[in-house]
């Protein structure tokens, strides 16, 4: 495999070489094979590594017979009704990381998923959006192309060593990641669903000794390959970002402060139902909203448990805002915590739980309430929505690179089930749950 992949590699190199040559005569099939065989990107090479996963499973929603009922909080690849099979990802990253020196040098990395959560990690707004709604489950197919990050990494040997990372980077904010198997649960939680996935810009990092270290950053904005600010009649837009994190001297603890805040109307959609992620402009145009973020998450391996216990929590606090039709401006808190426990019993097998609870001042979130445009006082959205979830998950390591997991989720709370049929209004929510969900998971890495 990897000799085809160095093939593969070395073709692409080959046509990047022709397309830089000077003024040298228009190359022949065999200077072309000459060219593969002495321009490609040697994996086995010491600093450049080649990994990655196919990530594939099954899920069954006891939450009713329509195609279109969604579990509101849920990513959409998690709330198909009824038995469906998935390929969630594969995954592959290309990298080669700097050292630990302290001196000038530079590195990369790629990341590319395929598969149905790349489907959703491109377009996230909620399937019952009336305005440039998202991915249903009778539309979902697992052929779409995620370009999950591909940066230059830089140190300069500035105090301890100075890294930035320029170009497309996952987001700072959250305890769960993108990678389902990199995650102590199968499914998504609600916090993940409602953090940013990536930026693109300049992100900037020090470590100030064993225990502290800082990020320091300036971005597009949320999930944009462009501008930040999405609404009309507005400048260029930008967010920033900053964290401070904190390392128990014995290394089996740490603790994450993350912030985000932007210009303009920050692009992060997010799942849910009904006017999902969007705000609404001086126009009446959907556009999402979110000017500040603070997330906290934690973990700690006691050492009395001889590292076969991890216990660790995440919250989120972020301040959603948007302008109605009329004089009234609609602003929306929302916040989120989650706790999470794994015991490992043995080599081979695992236990991991998560209960999460997410919830806002107003429903301009959730949308469930309907579109505050034409709600009452052109403002609306006077009750709060409230999420729970608990999901319990066992895991088994039977062969070397091999991952099995089984898992058992229920979530209740406000209008958490809706049929999808009409965005911004009350008929679209049918019930308020307990939704169930059981879900198996085979992941081979590489």
């Amino acid at each position: 495999m990897i000799k085809n992949i160095t093939v593969l590699l070395g073709a692409i190199a080959a046509v990047a070489s022709l397309s830089l040559a000077d003024s040298a005569p228009e190359a022949s099939a065999q200077d072309t094979k000459k060219m593969v065989q002495n321009n490609f990107v040697e994996t086995a090479q010491k600093g450049v590594k080649l990994s990655g996963y196919i990530d594939a499973g099954y899920s069954y929603n006891f939450t009713g017979s329509g195609n279109q009922s969604q579990v509101n909080g849920r990513l959409g690849s998690d709330t198909a009704q009824r038995g469906d099979f998935n390929l969630y990802a594969v995954k592959i990253a290309l990298e080669k990381a700097m050292s630990s020196e302290n001196k000038a040098q530079a590195g990369f990395r790629a990341d590319v998923m395929i598969g149905e959560d790349a489907t959703y990690f491109i377009n996230r707004t909620s399937p019952q959006t009336a305005v440039n709604g998202g991915p249903t489950n009778t539309s979902m197919n697992s052929n779409s192309l995620f370009l999950e990050q591909a940066y230059i990494d830089i140190r300069a040997p500035v105090g301890n060593g100075w890294d930035f990372k320029v170009g497309k980077f996952v987001s700072i904010l959250g305890y769960e990641v993108m990678e389902r198997p990199a995650n102590m649960n199968t499914t998504f939680g609600l916090i993940f669903n409602q953090l940013p996935l990536y930026y693109t810009g300049v992100l900037s990092s020090y470590k100030f000794d064993d225990y502290i270290d800082g990020k320091l950053g300036v971005v597009n904005g949320s999930n944009s390959d462009n501008n930040t600010t999405t609404n009309a009649n507005d400048g260029d837009g930008c967010a920033l970002l900053a964290a401070l994190n904190f390392t128990a001297p014995g290394g089996n603890a740490n603790w994450s402060n993350n912030f985000q805040y932007s210009t303009g109307y920050d692009n992060n959609t997010a799942t849910g139902t009904g006017n999902s992620s969007q705000g609404y402009n001086n126009n009446g145009g959907s556009v999402s909203a979110y000017t500040w973020y603070y997330n906290s998450w934690g973990n700690w391996a006691p050492k009395f448990a001889e590292d076969k216990l991890l216990l660790a929590f995440n919250t989120v606090w972020f301040v959603k805002s948007g302008n109605t039709t009329g004089p009234t401006t609609v602003n929306s808190c929302v916040y989120g915590v989650g706790a999470y426990a794994k015991y490992q019993f043995n080599d081979w097998f695992s236990l991991a739980s998560r209960g999460e609870y997410l919830g806002s001042n107003n429903d301009l979130k959730f949308g469930t309430q309907g579109n505050p445009s034409t709600s009452v006082n052109n403002g609306g959205h006077v009750t709060g929505t409230n999420l729970w979830e608990y999901t319990l998950t066992a895991g088994f390591n039977v062969i070397d690179n091999l991952l099995i997991r089984a898992e058992y989720r229920m979530d209740w709370g406000s209008n958490i089930v809706s049929n999808g049929t009409v965005a911004g209004n009350n008929s679209g929510a049918v019930s308020g749950g307990p939704a169930y969900y059981a879900g198996a998971e085979v992941v081979y890495s590489f």
